[in-house]
């Protein structure tokens, strides 16, 4: 049986029966089942695959929530043959939503394998993110304005203005710690920021003093690199600020996803 059809029949069944997905999941995870109710969220959702003998286990729920309705479908089982798919697969198959059940160092792994998929890694530079780094500059008046990649071990410039070195050492970037921010990453005075005080970017070449960066997700939802802008003068940021930055970044995630 068609995994497609389980979910349509199961949220179908739901919708009928009035049930929630947390009641199928408490009879699902007592039946045997091993996988989290986020997990069963985003199966049903279409964001995950589960490999048969789960989404067997969670037919046979269903099919025991709707014993004592008098909605009449019932959820089919699936072939016992189909290839199997391991407990791995069902989790890189969310991407990034499914960070949290994922180690650290594991996480890590996926978001290096999104940043290789974007397949931009020592390309040459291109009109479409220069534009964006263009625009950045132009409205922040600042020195520098930067579209790059965090790998393993530096940070790869795919659009640069300004004195900022290509291949920098990943560990002394700004835009290895934006990366692992949620939203952007905002320093008015790098002097005053204990983070970063000390840091050779700041205290040498380039002389950092204003960094405002914001994360880009690529493949997956991945964070691959960043959107930033840098200057050697501290200065405020303002909500406005804040909008442009972000509207800027989302079109050049569009540009990283084409």
């Amino acid at each position: 049986m068609n995994g497609q059809v389980q979910i349509k029949l199961t949220t179908l069944a739901l919708k009928k029966a009035d049930c929630t997905v947390s009641e199928l999941w408490v009879k699902y995870y007592a039946a045997g089942g091993t996988v989290s109710e986020f997990e069963v969220q985003a199966y049903l959702g279409g964001l995950l695959r589960l490999p048969p003998a789960e989404r067997n286990i969670l037919a046979d729920a269903m099919n025991e929530l709707l014993e004592n309705s008098p909605v009449n479908i019932r959820i089919p089982r699936s072939e016992e043959d189909e290839p199997a798919e391991t407990p791995e697969d069902s989790r890189r198959s969310l991407g990034a939503l499914g960070s949290f059940l994922f180690t650290a160092e594991e996480a890590e792994h996926e978001r290096l394998h999104a940043v290789t998929q974007t397949k931009l890694l020592d390309t040459p530079t291109e009109a479409r993110f220069d534009r964006y780094t263009q625009q950045a500059r132009d409205y922040f008046n600042v020195s520098s304005s930067i579209v790059a990649l965090i790998d393993n071990h530096r940070m790869f410039l795919k659009s640069v203005l300004g004195p900022i070195e290509q291949n920098l050492p990943r560990e002394i970037t700004f835009c290895n710690a934006t990366i692992r921010n949620a939203g952007p990453l905002i320093i008015t005075d790098a002097q005053d920021d204990i983070r970063f005080s000390s840091n050779p970017l700041v205290t040498g070449e380039p002389y950092i003093r204003f960094y405002a960066g914001y994360p880009l997700r690529g493949p997956g939802g991945w964070t691959v690199g960043t959107l930033c802008v840098i200057d050697q003068r501290p200065r405020g940021f303002s909500a406005q600020d804040g909008r442009f930055l972000r509207k800027l970044a989302r079109l050049v995630e569009d540009e990283i996803n084409a």
